[in-house]
């Protein structure tokens, strides 16, 4: 797994290379619960997701990288927003620079079990009001807010 850093807002950013379509996870259980995972590439806590794959679409993206980072099935129930601020963006070890691109979903869990994988050193559901008290990259911090609010989709 590669390194990465993320940055927002930040004038010292280096310059956007890429743009690749990904996908996020607000998964919420039958108590209300977040789940989440640590990332193993930043050791920030984050909302479970991925980029497309050839071939896939954007949902099916979104419930194979829920599957693959926290070993839980789930089944997509609505929009949260899309976030594309070219404000943030995403530096890799490799020299790939991001420009953010994800459309974030709300899911809930149908089957599976809680599982770390290559991508998570720790996965865990949070009650939403535990999360103030994590690491987590602000764009992260952003979309639970949202889903929190609870209004209709972002778009930005």
């Amino acid at each position: 797994m590669s390194r990465r850093v993320d940055y927002f807002d930040d004038p010292s950013a280096p310059a956007a290379t890429s743009l690749v379509p990904g996908g996020a996870a607000v998964v919420v259980d039958e108590q209300g619960r977040l789940l989440l995972q640590r990332r193993a590439d930043s050791g920030n806590w984050s909302l479970p997701g991925g980029t497309m794959e050839l071939g896939e679409t954007l949902g099916a993206a979104v419930v194979r990288e829920v599957r693959e980072e926290t070993g839980l099935d789930v089944e997509l129930t609505g929009i949260l927003g899309i976030y594309t601020d070219p404000r943030h963006v995403i530096a890799y070890a490799d020299g790939e620079v991001r420009q953010e691109f994800v459309v974030a979903f709300t899911a809930r869990p149908v089957g599976g079990n809680l599982a770390v994988s290559a991508e998570s050193t720790e996965v865990a559901w949070f009650d939403p009001a535990a999360v103030v008290d994590l690491r987590m990259h602000e764009s992260v911090r952003l979309r639970i807010g949202h889903w929190l609010d609870g209004g209709g989709p972002h778009i930005g």
